[in-house]
């Protein structure tokens, strides 16, 4: 009897132990299929759903991706993702990291990668040209930080913007691997601050914005360490802000 109980409690401690590493591993890769835009030069498209516009074709390289689940209505714009094919005889060891930047899917894909981006996966010119002749391949991805060491997150005011009755944004160069999950607008000199509405993709509006000199918060979030982290720009975005104008935060974030 004593050693059937040690024998029973010895595979539950298996059991519990392997439940724990499996959901406990933030870095492990994740299986799935990944396409590319078929009609696309090199890079992604100016007119995809998270609203870069086109910031959104050309930013880190070319190397971008519209998703389908990990899209998270629009929570995971900007995002980043180490995604490498499994074939080995075409595809390197360590992929490519793209950056989120549109909403899609295609032959139950994740990922629809830019045609830069997708041949990226591959070890040489020629493997690249057989991973396009395919099309659809199985790949295997992870969250990585995003990592633009000559940027700092910058503010794009959208060009339906109208001051002073109304704002959108969009927010580039998001950094590290945590999401933006609200958006603040504080009046530098009272610090009356107004919650921002995300009315699609990465784009936050809101009406009647606070006048004068304007101070940015950005609730930075991470679901699975479940924490939230508010960040303040360096600089200001000036009262007198105008559409279609870009405005550098000043600030990098690493994590």
């Amino acid at each position: 009897m004593a050693l059937y109980l040690f024998c029973r409690l010895f595979a539950i401690t298996l059991i519990f132990m392997q439940t724990l590493a499996d959901t406990s591993c933030t870095d492990c890769f994740i299986h799935s299929r990944a396409a590319y835009y078929p009609n696309s030069e090199e890079h992604g498209t100016d007119v995809g759903a998270c609203g870069f516009g086109s910031f959104g074709a050309t930013v880190n390289g070319g190397d971008v991706s519209a998703a389908s689940s990990l899209y998270r209505n629009g929570v995971g714009c900007g995002a980043c993702y180490q995604v490498r094919c499994t074939n080995s005889a075409y595809c390197s060891e360590n992929g490519v990291n793209a950056v989120i930047t549109d909403q899609g899917s295609s032959d139950n894909t994740d990922f629809i990668l830019s045609k830069h981006a997708f041949s990226r996966m591959a070890q040489t010119t020629d493997a690249a040209a057989s991973l396009l002749a395919l099309g659809v391949v199985d790949i295997e991805y992870r969250r990585v930080a995003c990592s633009f060491p000559d940027k700092n997150i910058t503010i794009k005011i959208d060009e339906s913007s109208n001051n002073p009755y109304y704002l959108a944004f969009v927010i580039w160069y998001q950094q590290g691997r945590r999401d933006i999950t609200a958006v603040q607008l504080c009046e530098t000199q009272n610090f009356v601050c107004k919650l921002l509405d995300r009315s699609h993709g990465a784009v936050w509006t809101t009406t009647s914005p606070p006048r004068g000199p304007l101070s940015l918060r950005m609730l930075f979030s991470d679901e699975e360490e479940e924490e939230e982290t508010w960040l303040v720009p360096v600089n200001n975005i000036p009262g007198d802000w105008k559409a279609g104008e870009t405005y550098d935060s000043g600030i990098q974030v690493n994590q």
